[in-house]
């Protein structure tokens, strides 16, 4: 295995997490997400990759959706919002995640 297939395993079990940190902050619709991710190489994301997930986090009921009319005139937009059983997964996702950061910092010794 070489360092691009590692990262690639990194990014599908994070991305789910940090979509819901970002959807907890304030609704947000695909394309948003797919351009916040963007910020940061290592978490950049295709829309094949952004969708699909936000439909099966849809459907496990740990989002919901409403479409929104534009300002611009543009078509509306599909926008996410997380749920109360969003919030709980992801407060266990928390758990998990800085259970994980601490034994990584104490095998490499910090």
């Amino acid at each position: 295995m070489n360092v691009d297939e590692w990262r690639s395993q990194i990014k599908r079990g994070t991305l789910e997490y940090c979509i819901l940190l970002m959807i907890r902050q304030a609704p947000r619709y695909g394309y948003e997400l797919i351009s916040c991710l963007e910020a940061w190489p290592i978490l950049a994301a295709r829309e094949s990759t952004i969708y699909p997930l936000l439909r099966r986090l849809l459907k496990e009921g740990f989002l919901t959706a409403f479409w929104q009319e534009t300002a611009e005139g543009l078509p509306p937009r599909k926008y996410y919002t997380i749920t109360p059983q969003g919030l709980e997964y992801l407060d266990a996702m928390d758990g998990e995640w800085n259970s994980l950061v601490k034994a990584i910092d104490g095998i490499k010794g910090e």
